[in-house]
């Protein structure tokens, strides 16, 4: 059996699949005014099952008489659907179905009141019931209004002797389906529960969240408001108004004006209309449409009509999205019109107002052009000529399975009599009604169309929809094309299932207009607050969910909507702070080799030997290394750049310290000499000083090696200290090794000016102990000063003050030290002798 049942589902897998991508496109004319008895809306028919077969010319015996009414289409397909089971020999043999149907129209649901009253008054048979030819049970198909069907079994219930079976063909209500107050009515229609998720699934898919909603102020309407509102917290969509349309059509008079502005001043482009046809709620929509408000309305099948105006701008977006229950097509119902009315009084122009005429969307593609730039008489002539199909609409389809389901129920019920030889025994119709109800209960089938039919109430299954896009074209004529499908049975995420293509050739675009809130919506939770878009976001769209943050390369504009490239920056030597430090480091350069060359040239001089030449010479040259190092810090960095101009630094400045640390005692040696020639001579003849400059290199190439080994610098990018720049810089690498080679330069330098200041005060004309205590004074509140300055500054300026650091100290031991002796070597030549120099002493 489950290979059976396998195999079955196998082979309808392409039947599914084509009839879910399949587009369905229609078509229709409607009359540019509308009639008074158009405004009727109830349609009842009361159904007989003869027991003799009926005329092939009943049908057409019983429409070609009426007049054209609104609600004829109703009568032609219950005739069709009648037709098509009288043929059927194996559902009801020897027996047919035929309904009442009145020379002015349908039969209301107050001509039904009046008769069954006029029946239980003159304790006649009920309605439809015919002695002996007929089955003793009075059948009613209602509809499309479920209050008339509500109201018509109130009335009924009223008169206990009589049982009528009632199936509604409108639009599902919960009321109506409760089995314990109303045991002998049936809604034809499926559930609409799954209706909200559908709709708002759809609002979803085009990143809506701001939309309208017109309601009936009724039961029906409070109740889907509660399901609308539930799929709307689930996916953040808010209501930009809620207009409850009252039914009382004399408050109504006194709020129309209400209701307008509400839609009018609302910045939505989405309107959900719910709520049934024959109400306040349609006056509604068809004042709003007639004064041309531009809105996208998503409603359901019964909100499909053409409406009169003649208003249409080609490639508009706006116009009606119709949730369409999902339904096979009945072939043969236009064969079936066309064999039983009179062509001679109904043209097939008439037949096009009658419904929804179906035709194939590739002829619609084709002569697109000639739809839709090409609207006259021509064209309406061009429609009525094509082969076209008239299709069912969902309350036609409820009408065509509730004939079913009454003839299957009659099918079972005589079934059982003749198996059990079971016999009425003058009984009356109640008991016939009672035993056909049970029947009816129990009743499913498979209608012919291929789908599951089951008339017990409490299984009904969710319904799923098409989706149409309703145009309404001028002459009347109206175009509605399937765009899509909604599943509730599927998985989420894919329930619902678009056709962007037919959306692109029906809008123009595959894009719908947006409908999103705006700085005006209140505290609802799915409304912008218009705030701007923070540092380095941008947003080129308004009511963005959250803005877009620019690369690292670039930055926002001030209208944070473009996102632009950031400038390059570094010092650079076109940089006025580059070429000033440069030329600043230059010029100290320039009178480094001045000041060595003068020492060259008059190293025999007393001066010069006095202040040791050696010492000075080492000094001269790792000061003019200090200078040439700040050209490291210039220009584009690179990681060579950034490897030297560390490792430079540390060394040539601590060469630089240790030769003025080694200066500095060999002052102090050599007046110590004259008061003990013991040890300290030795140590002055020896040359010990000198020691100190190589031992203290040797000191900072440790640090630098593991500097270098464990993180060296490296060429680094900042996005972030300059607002529309990006700034390379050479990072550190190691902060701890960068702080600790600092460290060193500073105990060399405290260390030298501590033995400089105790020997500040030493005899002598050429002692230079004073100077060397006031640069070390110099250098060591450059760097002191450097360093609180260093934390707090960023980018290309943290590099311009570590090299106004370095060429500021290194100025400062040039000035101090070599200054005063090149202006005695050039400017004062007779203090640069040795009598001189006897005579300070003596003093």
């Amino acid at each position: 059996m489950f290979t059976l049942i396998f195999f079955f589902l196998l082979l309808n897998i392409p039947l599914l699949v084509t009839r879910s991508i399949h587009p369905r496109c229609f078509w229709r004319i409607k009359q540019n005014e509308d009639k008074d008895e158009d405004l009727m809306t109830d349609c009842a028919f009361p159904v007989k099952a003869v027991l003799l077969s009926v005329d092939k010319d009943y049908f057409n015996q019983i429409l070609n008489v009426k007049t054209r009414k609104k609600n004829y289409h109703f009568a032609l397909a219950l005739a069709f659907t009648m037709d098509e089971v009288n043929r059927n020999t194996d559902l009801l043999p020897n027996m047919s179905l035929v309904f009442d149907f009145p020379e002015d129209g349908c039969m209301s649901t107050s001509q039904l009141e009046t008769l069954i009253h006029f029946s239980e008054q003159n304790s006649a048979n009920p309605p439809n019931y015919v002695c002996v030819e007929e089955m003793n049970c009075a059948v009613l198909l209602t509809g499309p209004e479920w209050e008339k069907s509500l109201r018509l079994q109130k009335i009924i219930d009223l008169y206990r002797s009589q049982k009528v079976l009632q199936l509604t063909y409108g639009p599902f209500h919960p009321i109506l389906s409760d089995n314990e107050q109303f045991p002998y009515l049936y809604q034809m229609a499926p559930k609409d529960t799954s209706l909200a998720l559908a709709m708002i699934s759809f609002i979803v898919h085009f990143s809506w969240n701001w939309i309208g909603l017109a309601i009936s102020d009724n039961d029906q309407g409070v109740q889907f408001l509660s399901y609308l509102r539930r799929e709307m917290e689930k996916n953040t969509v808010c209501f930009a108004f809620v207009n409850m349309i009252t039914v009382d059509i004399h408050l109504y008079m006194s709020r129309t004006e209400v209701y307008y502005n509400q839609i009018m001043t609302s910045t939505t482009n989405v309107v959900i209309i719910y709520g049934n046809t024959d109400s306040t709620l349609e006056l509604s929509f068809r004042m709003w449409e007639s004064l041309r408000i531009q809105r996208l309305w998503v409603t359901t099948s019964q909100w499909d009509f053409t409406t009169s105006t003649s208003y249409f701008t080609l490639d508009s977006f706006y116009g009606t999205l119709a949730f369409v229950h999902n339904h096979a097509v009945i072939y043969g119902f236009k064969r079936f019109v066309h064999r039983t009315l009179n062509l001679l009084k109904y043209s097939d122009n008439y037949l096009a107002r009658l419904e929804w005429m179906e035709f194939n969307c590739e002829v619609s593609v084709s002569n697109s052009k000639t739809l839709k730039n090409s609207l006259s008489n021509a064209t309406l002539e061009w429609l009525i000529e094509q082969t076209f199909e008239m299709a069912f609409s969902d309350n036609s389809y409820d009408l065509y399975n509730a004939v079913y389901a009454v003839a299957h129920a009659i099918h079972g019920m005589l079934f059982q009599r003749m198996s059990n030889l079971e016999k009425d025994n003058g009984k009356g119709h109640n008991s016939h009604c009672l035993e056909l109800n049970s029947f009816l209960r129990k009743t499913h089938f498979t209608n012919p169309v291929g789908e599951r039919v089951n008339m017990n109430q409490k299984e009904k299954l969710q319904a799923a929809y098409d989706i149409f896009y309703l145009l309404n074209f001028p002459h009347g004529l109206g175009i509605k094309v399937k765009i899509g499908k909604f599943s509730p049975d599927f998985p989420q995420g894919q329930q619902l299932l678009l056709s962007e293509d037919m959306i692109e050739w029906t809008t123009g675009s595959r894009q719908m207009p947006p409908s999103v809130c705006s700085v005006d919506c209140g505290m609802a939770a799915c409304c912008f607050d218009c705030s701007p878009c923070p540092e380095n976001e941008i947003s080129n769209e308004t009511n963005m969910d959250q803005c877009v943050r620019c690369p690292e390369d670039k930055y926002a504009n001030t209208e944070k909507n473009h996102c632009i490239h950031k400038a390059v920056l570094f010092l650079s030597y076109d940089d006025p702070l580059g070429m000033m430090l440069a030329l600043m480091a230059f010029c100290f350069s320039v009178f480094t080799v001045l000041a060595l060359g003068v020492f060259v040239k008059h190293h025999n001089t007393p001066i010069v030997k006095a202040n040791n030449r050696t010492l000075s010479y080492i000094l001269l040259v790792s000061l003019l290394f200090c200078f040439l190092c700040s050209f490291f810090f210039i220009g584009r960095p690179n990681s060579a750049t950034c490897i030297l101009q560390q490792i430079t630094f540390g060394l040539v400045f601590t060469m630089d310290v240790s030769t003025v640390l080694a200066k500095t005692i060999t002052v102090v040696m050599a007046f110590k000499v004259t008061v003990n020639e013991g040890i300290m001579r030795h140590f002055l003849v020896s040359g010990a000083p000198k020691h100190i400059i190589p031992i203290s290199i040797l000191i900072q190439i440790i640090l630098c090696a593991i500097w270098l080994g464990i993180y060296p610098p490296y060429v680094d990018i900042d996005v972030h200290s300059e607002h529309g720049h990006i700034i390379i810089v050479c990072n550190k690498g190691s902060t701890t090794a960068f702080y600790c080679v600092l460290a060193y330069h500073a105990s060399l330098a405290l260390g030298t000016f501590i033995v400089a200041f105790l020997a500040r005060n030493l005899p002598d004309i050429f002692n230079e102990a004073k100077f060397l205590t006031f640069s070390m004074l110099l250098f060591c509140s450059v760097w002191v000063t450097f360093l609180p300055v260093y934390q707090s500054i960023k980018g290309k300026f943290l590099v311009a003050v570590e090299v106004f650091s370095i060429v500021a100290s290194s100025g400062g031991l040039l000035g101090c030290i070599f200054i005063p002796k090149c202006y005695i070597i050039l400017l004062r030549p007779e203090r640069n002798s040795l009598q001189k120099l006897r005579e300070k002493t003596s003093s």
